[in-house]
């Protein structure tokens, strides 16, 4: 029995016990023990033919939950799921901040179990965990930007999760089944299980795509993730939207609206995060940027195109995660991680400096870094489908990703014009998350068969030939020279202090400025209400006066007055209800 407990378990129940532990150093310990646990019992689970390994009846049998079922595309997101999670808390350990450990592993580990669910009333309940749990990553940082930015966060997640709820009302009644997906191999396609074909298949793919940052769905991720404690982001960076990415994968594989969906992913972030001057934010765009990557590679459905989806998704965590680490630790140090403040640390942060240039590296899939063992993968898929189009548009991205991560990052935090900021270097606690992480992010590009072995389908596939790696560094090259050629002349964006507006405009700018317009109209509408009532009062008082005044006729005795103004009374009550009865 023990052998077959949900991996999530052990992080959600042992987060519980971290605040009862007063000894710093055995609460470290404590904490990084968790999801080795974890994995160590990930490593040992049984495979079983369905995969399936504990269910549950409901309501005497009316319902079957499956909590844990173990297939290759599951495991492969189980694994990268307790590295980071082990990685983030390693990241975190110098804030000696209880809310911060405790709903960083509740938050991974309901990620965690929401991979290996079976049916879709368990994935909805880890699903809410996920988003109620990593709301207080942003609202630790204690500002209030940050709690106005979790608010909308928070509403946004579970607006996702009723969306996913009334999804799979509906699909039950239609199809009588909770189950969440599987992955086939017919004829080198995946099955599609849910598929557009319902109304509640249609929610669920939507609330999919919300917590996924489908565009204009999407501004969620660049207004919160800026605004979370250095360590919240790296857990946010890892886990919300690659549960979106695997959810899709399982639910809806080969849908080919998601190509597009994707290829937009790739290219509108581009834009955004060359203007934008806060360097997390910008890292919020990329994010954006190769989710994109991700969803082509479900739109498409083949195995190599999931292989890739999969394989993406494993190295993202990690260059991700290396990027938000070191933007973490200039912004703990320096108190800012915008591009116009910043510049020339090198000098005081030199690992921080070393340990950027590999995330970037990697996530420009430089050959021997793990972006490209897994962004190649996709994009041959797109090329064997015979998609020209979204080909062409994966490695225009690919030039804007190296261009505006791959160099803008580094370049303007540590190196550019010299701010004269000299800071400490990074605690050690991140210096060691980072390291860890920069070598992993080097073995796998180097050894891609690490990865490659643990994928949801088997393949051969070569990454390092010589056609696929001429065209990365040509690619890679020609973007450092537009970089330069653009710098040199000052045409490139200038780093200043800005806002940039995106689709938040809408509640930055159009509904602030539709409530003061109602406001103002209101205002003058009750203003005329109140002028047009009171002239109408003051004429009805004027000829109450008229009449009942010391020398009006209804005067003359008090008796004739009140009878007369009774019976006015009574007929105009009597006439109303007569006629509105």
């Amino acid at each position: 029995m023990i052998a077959k407990i949900p991996p999530a378990f052990i992080l959600i129940f042992g987060a519980l016990l971290v605040p009862l532990i007063r000894n710093r150093r055995i609460q470290a310990i404590y904490m990084l023990m968790l999801p080795v646990l974890g994995f160590v019992h990930l490593l040992y689970l049984p495979h079983t033919d369905g995969g399936i390994l504990w269910q549950v009846s409901i309501f005497g049998g009316s319902y079957t939950l499956t909590l844990l079922r173990v297939d290759k595309l599951s495991l492969v997101f189980g694994y990268i799921f307790h590295i980071a999670a082990f990685l983030s808390t390693l990241y975190a350990l110098h804030s000696k901040d209880d809310t911060q450990y405790v709903s960083g592993l509740i938050y991974a580990g309901s990620a965690i179990g929401a991979v290996f669910a079976g049916d879709l009333i368990t994935l909805f309940v880890y699903w809410e965990f996920t988003a109620i749990a990593s709301v207080f990553l942003i609202w630790a940082r204690r500002t209030k930007r940050a709690y106005s930015a979790g608010m909308r966060y928070l509403v946004i997640q579970i607006a996702s999760g009723v969306l996913l709820l009334g999804g799979i009302i509906f699909h039950y009644r239609a199809t009588g089944s909770l189950e969440f997906g599987f992955l086939g191999a017919a004829k080198g396609q995946a099955t599609n299980f849910l598929g557009l074909t319902t109304v509640g298949s249609t929610m669920i793919f939507i609330a999919f795509g919300m917590k996924a940052a489908f565009p204009l769905l999407h501004n969620w991720l660049q207004d919160a993730y800026p605004e979370a404690t250095e360590a919240g982001t790296v857990f946010l960076s890892a886990f919300t939207t690659k549960l979106a990415i695997y959810a899709l994968a399982r639910s809806f594989p080969g849908t080919e609206s998601l190509i597009w969906i994707g290829a937009t992913m790739t290219i509108f972030p581009i834009f955004y995060a060359v203007i934008e001057n806060d360097l997390r934010r910008v890292l919020a765009y990329s994010l954006n940027n190769q989710l994109g990557y991700m969803v082509v590679g479900i739109g498409i459905g083949t195995h190599l195109a999931l292989n890739g989806t999969a394989a993406h998704a494993f190295t993202h965590i990690l260059y991700k995660s290396l990027l938000f680490m070191s933007m973490g630790a200039v912004l703990y140090r320096t108190g800012t991680a915008n591009g116009s403040e910043l510049g020339g640390l090198y000098k005081s942060m030199p690992y921080t400096t070393v340990f950027c240039i590999i995330g970037a590296a990697s996530i420009s899939a430089f050959p021997l870094f793990n972006g490209f063992i897994s962004k190649s993968l996709i994009i041959s898929a797109a090329g064997h489908q015979g998609l020209v189009v979204t080909w062409m548009i994966l490695l225009f991205a690919s030039a804007g990703v190296f261009h505006h991560s791959g160099i803008k990052i580094p370049f303007f935090a540590f190196f550019a014009h010299d701010s004269g900021i000299r800071v400490k270097e990074a605690p050690l606690n991140m210096l060691f998350a980072m390291g860890i992480t920069a070598v992993l992010c080097v073995v796998t590009g180097v050894f891609p068969s690490i990865l490659y072995n643990i994928l949801p389908y088997s393949m051969d596939y070569q990454p390092y030939t010589f056609p696929h790696v001429i065209t990365q560094l040509q690619i890679l090259l020609w973007s450092a020279l537009a970089f330069v050629f653009l710098q040199k002349t000052k045409l490139y964006p200038p780093e200043l202090r800005s806002t940039v507006l995106d689709t938040d405009w809408i509640y930055r700018k159009f509904l602030p400025g539709v409530v003061q317009f109602v406001h103002v109209i209101g205002a003058l509408i009750w203003d005329a209400i109140l002028f047009l009532g009171g002239r109408l009062l003051a004429g009805f008082l004027g000829r109450v006066e008229k009449q009942y005044g010391s020398k009006g006729p209804l005067a003359q005795t008090l008796l004739t007055g009140a009878i007369a103004l009774w019976a006015a009374i009574l007929l105009f009550v009597y006439l109303f209800f007569y006629f509105y009865r």
